[in-house]
């Protein structure tokens, strides 16, 4: 089969290194794969890498006239089956033509942005409800999952270099530094669990602010915000449990993540931890927005080591059966075969 994967979003978040994920995936199943994708030297490198050979266009705004024929020009020299667009932006800019337009929904988008599309799938069946809800017709919809890393070979990250001591409980969030992440409410959660650390990777424009609380909450020794990691295996290795703090948050790669490296899982009932969390089973539930609930929730895990070690093998166990390389591959392939012309 022959699959355009087009993507418009140059940031490094949750969306794009999915997109990079699958798009290898789909190449490594044995599909021709033509990325298509607003330029981005990291991207368009690390797709090289991977045997493939992306298209880089501009991918701008209401003036850029230029991008959709040159997609337009790309999609007839390539002849694909399918060309799915990522996101709003990818999908604004797809033309039609002899293959069958897909889009990919990880959020709860406008569909006014999607007119080219013959079908919509969302990550979560939240987001499949949501576009039926509009009216847009139920059987040219589908759930078609994610697919994170398996970290289950990972080493431990030096809880040393974070001047975290061994043996101490560590508390891990990950994601941009967001309002809508709830970072501050995990740092005020903390202000509640004493001898308790947290590492919160990522980068965004709270910083200033979160730094400003975790000193106004005498957290400096207790709360490190690292930056952008990359070695996210081996920080859900080392610790005790992921936290997601997210206020909104349409699935939450970084939970799937924690299922992977078999890390137990406590997450604000947001639409995608909502979803996925079976809560008591393979995972924990709080309200949105609550920190004495999340403080509560994280000092009864801390001290059970039996739940944590059923949270994680249950974790684990979902990781393996619906959100491996394997099996996800295996579902989007299934649908494009029943939706290809």
């Amino acid at each position: 089969m022959r699959i355009a994967q087009v993507m418009a979003g140059a940031a490094n978040g949750g969306a794009e290194l999915f997109y990079e994920r699958m798009t290898g995936a789909l190449a490594r199943a044995g599909q021709e794969v033509l990325p298509v994708i607003r330029r981005e030297p990291g991207r368009a490198a690390r797709l090289a890498a991977l045997g493939l050979h992306p298209v880089q266009l501009r991918f701008g705004g209401r003036l850029d006239l230029l991008t959709k024929p040159r997609i337009a020009a790309a999609l007839r020299a390539f002849k694909p089956d399918i060309a799915m667009a990522w996101m709003s932006r990818a999908a604004a800019h797809l033309p039609q033509g002899d293959w069958v337009n897909i889009g990919r929904l990880g959020g709860y988008y406008d569909l006014k942005y999607f007119r080219a599309c013959r079908y919509l799938v969302g990550n979560t069946h939240g987001i499949v409800d949501y576009i039926a809800g509009t009216g847009f017709p139920r059987e040219r919809t589908a759930y078609l999952p994610n697919f994170v890393a398996d970290f289950a070979a990972e080493v431990p990250a030096a809880r040393a270099e974070f001047g975290i001591p061994e043996g101490a409980p560590l508390l891990l969030g990950l994601g941009r530094l967001h309002k809508v992440k709830g970072f501050d409410t995990l740092i005020q959660a903390l202000a509640r669990l004493p001898e308790v650390y947290c590492v919160i990777a990522g980068e965004g424009p709270e910083r200033a602010a979160l730094e400003a609380l975790v000193a106004e909450l005498k957290l400096g020794a207790r709360v490190k915000l690292p930056g952008w990691r990359r070695d996210t295996g081996a920080l859900l290795k080392a610790a005790d449990m992921f936290v997601s703090s997210s206020r909104h948050e349409p699935l939450g790669n970084m939970v799937l993540e924690a299922f992977s490296a078999a890390t137990p899982v406590l997450a604000a009932r947001a639409e995608g931890p909502g979803e996925v969390i079976r809560d008591g089973e393979d995972g924990l539930l709080v309200p949105v927005d609550d920190a004495g609930r999340l403080a509560e929730a994280a000092r009864g895990l801390l001290g059970d080591a039996g739940l944590r070690a059923r949270l994680a093998a249950a974790g684990r166990a979902r990781f393996a059966a619906e959100f491996a390389e394997p099996a996800v591959v295996a579902a989007w392939l299934d649908f494009f075969n029943k939706v290809r012309r």
